[in-house]
């Protein structure tokens, strides 16, 4: 076997993790967990310091109860 040295562009990956494509790639991933819960979960996009975040949450107090009991949210994820 040979010895293979990987060394990453650091500045390379912090662009690519910022990205529109990986924020696009974020946001369809968030909605079609959203679209798994119904309609009372909403999803946010956005740009933290290192790489694109999205997230699905609710406002509604009867699902807020359920996802806290139940892991709603997490368990749709998979």
């Amino acid at each position: 076997m040979s010895r293979c040295k990987i060394e990453l562009n650091r500045p390379g990956v912090l662009a690519l993790l910022k990205s529109p494509e990986v924020a696009a790639a974020c946001e369809q991933q968030a909605k079609e967990v959203a679209a798994r819960l119904g309609n009372a979960y909403k999803t946010d996009v956005y740009q933290g310091r290192t790489r694109a975040n999205a997230s699905v949450y609710t406002d509604d107090p009867a699902e807020i109860a359920n996802n806290l009991k139940n892991n709603t949210i997490l368990k749709a994820l998979k």
